[in-house]
């Protein structure tokens, strides 16, 4: 759907400063015309001055006036629509599964596990600006929230909005989520394809071992960021909240990394465990594997969500300016025989 809006909305505060000029222009006008009436009436001055146009002089302040007007739209930044560009790379097919369960909210990963995995794919997309990125969240189900896209900038956009809140099914469908990854890939098997997932593994639900081992035989590698401590948190009922998740019997609820199912699902999906701490490592790991796959040249199309119009106005703002250098305050030859400059 296309929009219209303006990148800088706080210039338009300067219309308010045209009924100004114009209140200004009007009273000049009125004193001008009682200087003139002390020398006699207005049409003996026109006798006594025949080059004097006010017509002329009327005409070159509107201009100005609208002029000004196209300049203050000009200063906002008009945009519209959506400008699309085709963009070739060289990369592969990258989908990240993100878990959004609410044991996410834990924070053992300072400032909380959700918020580190992020930052953690937030630079992953940063550094592998070539290739075709898709991101799935999941809980107790699955969705796709970005399809396929070369477009970097949308995915941080759409990875910047993930919250539990997504997701109203608690879980860890690890495999709902394997699976639905796979479907965002193209059918292009000559592009190397491979699948992120971050997640706490807690509350497993389903058989993400045999969705992980589905997509390796299938040539996608699944790798595993595991988020978390074993030591383990308790659950903020709501991100920042000091209230936190309690059990039947009011006892808090502790959530922690089940580290060895993460490794057993990469290893049944061919593809690396890492485990995300307060440090960098886990990032340089899954860079260093995702290096070794095969690049390709792929295509298709990136999605600016605004495309600039301000262009149209500045042509017609310069436009009008010229017209009004071109207007003389008094008649000439050239002008005499149009009635508009009368």
């Amino acid at each position: 759907m296309s929009i219209f809006k303006f990148a800088n909305p706080e210039f338009l505060y300067l219309f308010f400063a045209i009924p100004v000029f114009i209140i200004g222009f009007i009273l000049l006008n009125i004193a001008k015309r009682k200087s003139v009436e002390k020398l006699g009436t207005l049409a003996l001055v026109k006798k006594m001055m025949p080059e004097l146009s006010l017509k002329r002089s009327y005409l070159k302040f509107w201009v100005v006036m609208v002029a000004i007007g196209f300049g203050i739209i000009v200063l906002a930044r008009p945009q519209f629509g959506t400008k699309v560009e085709k963009v070739d790379k060289k990369g592969i097919e990258l989908v990240i599964a993100i878990d959004v369960s609410n044991s996410m909210l834990a924070e053992d990963i300072k400032p909380s596990r959700l918020t580190k995995a992020k930052q953690i794919l937030t630079r992953i997309i940063d550094e592998r600006k070539n290739d075709k990125v898709a991101i799935v969240v999941f809980a107790g189900e699955a969705f796709i929230q970005l399809p396929l896209t070369p477009d970097n900038q949308s995915a941080k956009l759409f990875l910047e909005s993930i919250d539990p809140s997504l997701v109203p099914v608690q879980g860890t469908a690890i495999g709902s989520a394997i699976d639905m990854s796979m479907s965002c890939f193209s059918n292009d098997e000559n592009i190397d394809k491979a699948i992120v997932l971050i997640t706490d593994g807690e509350g497993l639900e389903g058989d993400a071992e045999g969705a992980a081992k589905r997509a390796a035989d299938k040539d996608v590698h699944v790798n595993v960021v595991g988020i978390g401590t074993t030591e383990g948190s308790v659950i903020p009922l709501v991100a920042g909240s000091r209230e936190v998740k309690r059990d039947m019997q009011g006892q808090p609820v502790v959530t922690k990394l089940n580290e060895e199912m993460c490794r057993q699902i990469a290893k049944a999906g061919k593809g690396l465990y890492a485990h995300a701490d307060n440090s960098n490592s886990a990032l340089k790991s899954l860079q260093t594997e995702l290096d070794k796959l095969q690049r390709k040249e792929i295509d298709g199309i990136a999605y600016s969500e605004y495309d600039e119009k301000f262009q149209i106005f500045a042509w017609a703002m310069l436009a009008l300016l010229l017209l009004e250098v071109c207007i003389f305050d008094k008649k000439n030859r050239i002008f005499r025989n149009i009635r508009l400059f009368k």
